[in-house]
């Protein structure tokens, strides 16, 4: 079966669904189907209370990870973001070899690599999930050698840490042999933080 007719069959299912509300054993992980599929890009992956995130921070991440991926085929999106926080919804579940091939596919243009280190964050966090130390060094320091554009107007703040996701790099690199959850949340992988500055 093709992947247009997988897509069609994907949609007819999603329509012939009979209630709005999906129930969850774990009441805290219910949601509104339907409400959360209308949802524009922004709002559903952006907003740390609404969307996805919304099941993320009530420890729903199974869920959280399954809205991500319906809402990407509803909503026709390709969209390298999505894919990645799917990934770490998987990753946090201890789905471990989904979330690798999720993250294998969200990685960005070598442009916006070259501005951000994004490509090295993504390497490093596979290489963690899959226990690589060697690899994974190498990927922190690419990422930490990745400069701040000269033409970006970033002005870093005192203790302010550059490129992006080197924070919860490090964190991976202090918390090895502990789960990608503890290490994404737990304030001791983040000494120097306080609890609310643990994962970015």
């Amino acid at each position: 079966m093709g992947y247009t007719c997988l897509m069609l069959l994907s949609l007819l299912l999603a329509a012939a669904t009979p209630m709005a509300a999906i129930e969850a054993a774990d009441p805290n992980c219910a949601y509104d189907r339907d409400a959360m599929l209308a949802l524009d890009f922004q709002t559903f992956d952006q907003d740390p209370n609404g969307g996805w995130r919304a099941l993320a921070n009530e420890g729903c991440y199974i869920e959280a990870a399954e809205l991500i991926r319906e809402w990407r085929y509803v909503n026709r999106s390709n969209r390298s973001t999505l894919f990645l926080h799917e990934g770490q919804m998987r990753a946090f579940a201890g789905q471990t070899m989904e979330a690798v091939e999720l993250f294998q596919v969200s990685y960005k243009s070598p442009i916006i690599n070259a501005e951000s280190g994004f490509n090295h964050y993504v390497d490093a966090t596979i290489f963690f999930l899959v226990q690589d130390r060697e690899l994974f060094d190498s990927a922190l320091e690419s990422l930490a050698a990745t400069p701040v554009p000269e033409e970006s107007g970033i002005a870093l703040e005192e203790g302010g840490e550059w490129p992006p996701n080197i924070r919860v790099v490090r964190a991976m690199e202090r918390c090895w042999e502990r789960s990608y959850l503890e290490a994404y949340m737990s304030p001791q992988c983040y000494p120097h933080l306080d609890e609310n500055q643990a994962a970015d």
